[in-house]
């Protein structure tokens, strides 16, 4: 999949919410929540759509990827951007001077034990 930008995972997010939907109407809500023009609306969906990511077909607009696709490469390329892929050292640079909660350690724990080789 190719890079998604700031912007263009903005208009994703609203696109996630409420698709299918026609252009229109998501024209409509990017004005309202992006403050965006009819064009800069259509450019963006013109774009992805060459990227495929989205379709537009017959004026409605869906995905073809999933939020959870998009994070997990957002995520992949910032490991690898901040910490060459070491999990470990990401980690704690980024949990370093975070207080959580006992719910979030638990969390963690239990996605770190199911992420691991089971043996």
């Amino acid at each position: 999949m190719e890079k998604i930008f700031e912007s263009e995972y903005r208009f994703l997010s609203i696109l996630w919410e409420n698709e299918p939907i026609a252009s229109p109407r998501l024209v409509e809500l990017c004005d309202e929540k992006l403050g965006w023009k009819k064009s800069t609306t259509y450019t963006v969906i013109k774009k992805l759509s060459e990227k495929g990511i989205v379709k537009n077909e017959n004026t409605i607009v869906t995905s073809l990827v999933t939020k959870e696709e998009v994070d997990r490469q957002e995520s992949e390329e910032l490991l690898q951007r901040s910490s060459k892929g070491n999990v470990p050292a990401f980690l704690a640079a980024f949990l370093k001077d975070r207080k959580l909660s006992r719910e979030d350690v638990e969390r963690i724990k239990e996605i770190i034990s199911e992420a691991g080789d089971e043996e």
